[in-house]
């Protein structure tokens, strides 16, 4: 069956399953990474960048029971993301691919930067940071503080910074996880109570598997990004700031910033035409480079 034809795909990677769709049908090849780690992908559909590009969405290792690592849920780590991307990439056999990874889907794609630079036609790293230390959530724990003062007199925030303020359960159920995200989810979003309508369907659909394992800090290496990358992020983002988003700009050395001034985390569903233009607009000046590049080696 041709890799690239659209619908369900599913291929061996070291014995576990790595399922795959495909959506669009015209353009150049984008894999489109999932957040987390251990988010399922249904709230990633871009169905209006597929109207301009082949989208590739693949099920993020350790969510189904059938890709679950035989040390679940410990042993996801960077290379392990990292290697089943790899099998997709090098199933689809094309010259070169786009990465848009979004949150933690951001982590993989810069680590796979990092190793497989020549598969690579561009990076975008939506809504993303790079690394995964106890700075980020001492910045993150910072930015809950200005929820009351945004939305003054509405309990959300209380309940939201109580959430956040819980202690850790040792190995969670999947189900424990993905309840205590439903309840922090309306600090992911700029105004998530004043569009609550609008966001239900996602809230009340997103699930978080229990995965565990991925510590890793990319400053200081990004330098080695060579990838054309474009940095996306929301201006009122908590968990992925834009502080993280400007020290990744500092660093890598062919990248552009876009900042949605009217979005948190989820861009791509609070501001989804400026997000679509700005992943659009970066991937065809980059298609025109390459035509350039290769037209003068020729």
């Amino acid at each position: 069956m041709n890799a690239l034809a659209q619908g369900h795909h599913v291929i061996d990677v070291d014995g576990i399953p790595q399922e795959y769709e495909v959506r669009g049908v015209a353009g150049p090849v984008c894999l489109a990474l999932t957040g987390g780690p251990g988010i399922d992908g249904g709230y990633f559909r871009l169905p209006a960048l597929e109207e301009r590009m082949t989208m590739v969405y693949p099920t993020q290792v350790g969510t189904t029971e059938d890709s679950r690592l035989p040390s679940h849920p410990d042993g996801y780590t960077m290379e392990v993301y990292v290697r089943f991307v790899h099998a997709v990439v090098e199933h689809l056999d094309v010259p070169r691919v786009y990465l848009l990874g979004h949150s933690a889907g951001g982590f993989f794609a810069q680590g796979y930067a990092l190793t497989h630079p020549d598969r690579l036609a561009g990076v975008i790293l939506h809504s993303s940071m790079a690394h995964n230390t106890l700075e980020l959530r001492e910045e993150a724990t910072a930015r809950l503080d200005d929820l009351p003062a945004r939305f003054p007199g509405h309990p959300g925030p209380v309940t939201v910074r109580a959430v956040w303020e819980e202690p850790v359960v040792e190995n969670p159920t999947d189900e424990l996880r993905t309840a205590r995200f439903r309840k922090l989810l309306p600090a992911y979003f700029k105004d998530y109570w004043g569009r609550e309508e609008e966001f239900a369907a996602m809230a009340e659909s997103v699930f978080v598997h229990n995965v565990n394992g991925l510590s890793f800090d990319h400053r200081g290496r990004l330098g080695e990004m060579r990838t054309p990358t474009l940095v996306v992020v929301g201006m009122h983002d908590f968990i992925c700031s834009p502080r993280w988003a400007e020290e990744m700009i500092a660093e890598l050395p062919d990248a552009s910033l876009v900042q949605l001034l009217d979005s948190g985390h989820y861009g791509h569903l609070e501001q989804p035409a400026e997000f679509t233009d700005a992943v659009a607009g970066f991937v065809g000046v980059t298609e025109t480079r390459w035509a350039d590049n290769t037209a003068t080696t020729a």
